[in-house]
């Protein structure tokens, strides 16, 4: 039954969506149901603030946002946009770049002023670290690039999260030093909350993308979702990177 079941899923899913694609034609403005899904993090800070304009835009779509670190199956899950770090492995799938997606090692004025911050890569370990735990279960690795060359640090983790926001905030309370998307925290960042470190070794730039399935025609409802998306966040000052040189400078004045 279920190898029945998947050698007909495809056909049946075309049907479905062959049919919605004619009622979309015939009716009116954008409606029905939207699944979104995101990423814990991203979905907090830019997702979530954004649904209650495009509701007021779209009141007759309703959403549904499942916030998960796990890449969802668009298909199988009947997920209709997906924001993702870095695209999701499918050839059904169309990846759409958003906005810059930089990883920065961060830490409170108050710790860097008392520990100091890390000038290279060895001085990692003697740091007291907050490190984030993957969807699969393991410990997700600190990026960088060294003259040209990716490569990555595993530190050991004195606090350990799922959920990236913990790690910022624990890193505001001065607990530690943690690599964390750089768009959570430009804010803080901004606010004096956060300097930086191992600016020099920053990480190629991953990119947040908006993900959906190729289709002939979208329905309405997920055209109007992705182009008032890809407006308003491009729109959102998220941008550290002219940050970080007179932030880390000053840091490393008061550590000094």
């Amino acid at each position: 039954g279920e190898v029945f079941y998947d050698g007909c899923r495809p056909g049946v899913e075309r049907i479905l969506q062959a049919m919605e694609e004619m009622r979309d034609l015939r009716e009116g403005p954008p409606r029905g149901q939207l699944r979104v899904s995101a990423t814990h993090g991203f979905g907090r800070k830019v997702i979530a603030p954004l649904l209650s304009r495009f509701r007021e835009r779209y009141p007759e779509v309703a959403v549904e946002l499942l916030l998960d670190e796990r890449a969802p199956d668009l298909a199988g899950e009947r997920v209709d946009v997906a924001f993702r770090e870095g695209t999701l492995e499918d050839s059904q799938v169309v990846a759409k770049r958003l906005i810059p997606m930089q990883m920065i090692v961060c830490a409170s004025p108050s710790y860097a002023a008392q520990h100091g911050l890390p000038d290279k890569l060895e001085d990692i370990d003697s740091r007291c670290c907050i490190t984030l735990r993957s969807a699969n279960g393991r410990l997700q690795p600190w990026s960088f690039k060294v003259e040209g060359v990716s490569t990555s640090v595993t530190p050991q983790g004195a606090m350990t999260f799922n959920d990236a926001e913990l790690a910022l905030q624990a890193v505001m309370r001065g607990e530690g030093i943690a690599q964390l998307p750089a768009c959570l925290a430009a804010d803080a960042m901004k606010a004096g909350l956060l300097v930086t470190a191992l600016d020099q070794y920053a990480p190629d730039d991953r990119g947040h993308f908006l993900c959906y399935l190729s289709r002939k025609q979208l329905p309405k409802r997920i055209r109007a979702f992705i182009d008032f998306m890809t407006t308003e966040i491009r729109a959102i000052d998220l941008d550290t990177m002219s940050h970080w040189r007179p932030v880390v400078a000053e840091a490393e004045a008061v550590a000094g």
